[in-house]
């Protein structure tokens, strides 16, 4: 299928950006574009223009900042998965970031794209959760950072206002100790559920398909930090949750599976 009618503009800046998306109600941010492009093929997104951020400067970039890992809104998944940084850092990101679809899809693919579009079958959105990432965004009345917790609100759906713009993601340094399970049919598939789980002194984990949004295992960490068992923390891995049904799996199934996952996840973290 094709796309509707839009209209098409590249920025050269940020402010840019946030100026046209001030001024026109129906736009939308184009970054890798991978999430958006298939969706106006299936006519389940219709902007009427699309505003093109990918030619900014200086927003693709993997540095140290005031004792956290700062990444550009426009860093590809390749640029994580091959970063020496991130490998010595924050070390989830490029094993999450090497799983993404296809090499084509790497080069491509931007975190922010990623992250502004908020699928709670993406296994980075869930990495960003496990890790407590802070989100950056600019808009008309300045810059505003954004908790993940408080990130990513509903299907497809992020806190970023529609005028502002996801300019750089920000995540602490120390969590050395994780363990990312997927599980699906064929590689490069979507996970069926995904577990991403990071440890520094308490064990946080974010879950790939087990709702609408990424979302933390909260029954999990919760069990973990009264000191129960990993089996009896593993156990509560559904409690509190729908996970979705789908031709892949009912949501019985993905509550069971992420038993089997957490425990599995626990058991590598060690």
């Amino acid at each position: 299928m094709f796309p509707s009618k839009f209209e098409y503009r590249r920025v050269a800046s940020v402010d840019e950006a946030v100026s046209i998306l001030s001024q026109e109600e129906d736009a939308k941010i184009l970054a890798g574009g991978h999430s958006l492009i298939p969706l106006m093929k299936l006519r389940l997104a219709s902007p009427e223009l699309l505003v093109d951020i990918t030619k900014i400067e200086n927003m693709s970039y993997i540095r140290e900042d005031d004792g956290e890992i700062a990444i550009g809104a426009l860093t590809r998944h390749h640029a994580l998965e091959t970063s020496e940084l991130l490998a010595r850092e924050v070390p989830v990101l490029p094993a999450v970031a090497a799983t993404v679809g296809d090499p084509a899809v790497r080069h491509c693919g931007t975190l922010g794209g990623t992250a502004s579009h908020g699928d709670g079958a993406s296994d980075l959105p869930a990495a960003l959760l496990a890790l407590d990432a802070t989100f950056v965004a600019k808009g008309p009345k300045g810059e505003r950072r954004i908790a993940a917790k408080d990130f990513f609100t509903g299907f497809l759906e992020t806190a970023l206002a529609p005028f502002e713009v996801l300019t750089e993601i920000r995540v602490p340094k120390g969590y050395r100790s994780y363990s990312f399970q997927k599980f699906n049919r064929r590689a490069q598939d979507w996970a069926i559920v995904g577990v991403v789980a990071v440890r520094n002194g308490t064990t946080n984990i974010g879950y790939v398909n087990m709702g609408v949004t990424p979302l933390r295992a909260t029954a999990v960490e919760q069990q973990l930090a009264s000191g129960a068992s990993d089996d009896d923390a593993a156990a509560a891995a559904a409690a509190g949750l729908t996970p979705p049904s789908d031709i892949n799996g009912s949501s019985e199934y993905r509550a069971h599976l992420a038993g089997v996952l957490v425990r599995r996840a626990l058991s590598e973290l060690g």
